[in-house]
């Protein structure tokens, strides 16, 4: 087939599972559907049947698909410019930089294309705090919890906590230990242990709640006692938002459930409703990069900028956290009565539109059974581990859709009745 041919054929309409997986690397263990359009909280896919959304391109798609707002920006903006280069001003990424500035604690931003790329900053960030300001430590150790999620690359998989994902890939870089999450009596016995000669505990890189780890949500007791033993010791607090922050918890970010505020912060996902950009945000205190110490092509383009920018001022005008928050309480009442009328579960917890429904330990019963079962009823869900289920819809859902999310899920167990 010759280039011209493959510009004008239609994926949707012709999907051939086959030739996916000749092509494409299998990073992935998919589920067998093939998505072709989406509207709201609705996926369609290339066999024209309708699946309610509440995955969200795993937290991602924050205004649900096809919003008016993001067409709008987006169309706009690739008509005009796309991509220039950081060696100029970006009237879009100022803008943007601003919003967030006046809207959280951050002093600065820098902008890239990734949650991994976010926490990439952020661990710069803070070695070279460490070599430059905080004592000039020689060998910075930064703590992070077990279970937690940072990130695909080699720094940023160190810095997660579950050994599954390191597997096969060390040498890993040095400079990380872990401690259990939400346990402050371990994070202070690990800094003691670890803080002896040239070797110094320099940040503590935690999630304001634990997404991939099984929606766990952070103890606001255990966090201000973090905050208080990094300011007593020089430690720099770094939170990972990639996945709570934009909206999702219904706070415009997750430390804002905690009564704290980081030095630094990430994000990412839901920041451009599924357009790429990440952002590392910290405070004057720490910001040290100086020119040429790190950078990114793509990061921050004007394409990428107008589209992030239409996020967060539609969750502005639309009062947007008054909605997840209400469409949260609902959600996890009708998931609590569920727990109740079927024997599998064990507990519902999260904040916001970002909710986990955890499966009995003693039972095979695995999520992501649950999850197929879901999806032939039309409901997507996503896993957050082998026993819990996670629930991201766009943050514009309707307490209609949250019923019929509750529903389908109804129906989806009744067909399991183990």
């Amino acid at each position: 087939m010759s280039p011209q041919t493959l510009l004008n054929h239609s994926p949707a309409q012709s999907f051939n599972p086959t030739q996916f997986d000749q092509y494409v690397m299998h990073t992935y263990g998919r589920f067998p559907v093939a998505i072709a359009k989406g509207e709201g909280c609705r996926l369609w896919d290339t066999e024209g049947k309708s699946y309610l959304d509440f995955v969200a391109g795993i937290a991602t798609c924050t205004l649900g698909h096809a919003h008016p707002a993001l067409i709008q920006a987006v169309s706009a903006q690739i008509q005009k410019l796309h991509h220039i280069s950081n060696l100029y001003y970006i009237p879009e990424q100022g803008a943007l930089a601003q919003w967030i500035v006046e809207h959280s604690c951050a002093d600065k931003v820098f902008f890239c294309n990734s949650g991994a790329e976010a926490n990439e900053a952020a661990i710069k960030l803070v070695r070279k705090y460490a070599h430059t300001v905080s004592d000039f430590l020689e060998q910075p150790v930064i703590l992070s919890a077990k279970s937690s999620f940072h990130g695909r690359t080699l720094a940023t998989i160190t810095a997660t906590g579950q050994p599954k994902y390191q597997k096969h890939f060390d040498p890993l870089p040095d400079g990380f230990a872990y401690v259990p999450y939400n346990d402050i009596r371990a994070l202070e016995e690990a800094i003691t242990d670890i803080d002896e000669g040239n070797r110094r505990v320099a940040a503590i890189m935690l999630e304001a709640l634990q997404g991939e780890g099984g929606v766990r949500p952070g103890d606001v007791e255990y966090f201000k006692a973090v905050r208080r033993i990094c300011d007593e010791n020089g430690i720099l607090l770094v939170l990972d938002e990639v996945q709570v922050g934009v909206g999702r918890t219904g706070k415009y970010w997750g430390y804002e459930n905690l009564g704290i505020e980081p030095d630094i912060f990430t994000s990412a996902k839901g920041l451009a409703g599924g357009i790429p950009i990440g952002a590392m945000m910290c405070k004057d205190s720490c910001a040290v990069f100086n020119p040429g110490e790190h950078a990114s092509t793509f990061g921050g383009n004007p394409f990428s900028c107008a589209a992030a920018l239409a996020v967060v001022e539609t969750l502005e005008q639309e009062n947007l956290l008054e909605n997840v928050n209400a469409r949260g309480e609902q959600l996890r009442a009708g998931l609590k009565t569920l727990a109740e009328k079927y024997p599998y579960f064990s507990d519902v917890r999260g904040w916001g539109l970002i909710n986990g429904m955890e499966i009995k330990a003693d039972l095979e019963l695995t999520s992501i059974e649950v999850v197929k079962a879901a999806m032939e009823k039309g409901l997507l869900l996503a896993p957050a581990g082998p026993k819990v289920l996670r629930f991201v819809p766009p943050l514009i859902v309707s307490a209609a859709e949250i019923n019929e999310a509750i529903a389908l899920l109804d129906q989806a167990l009744a067909v399991m009745a183990l």
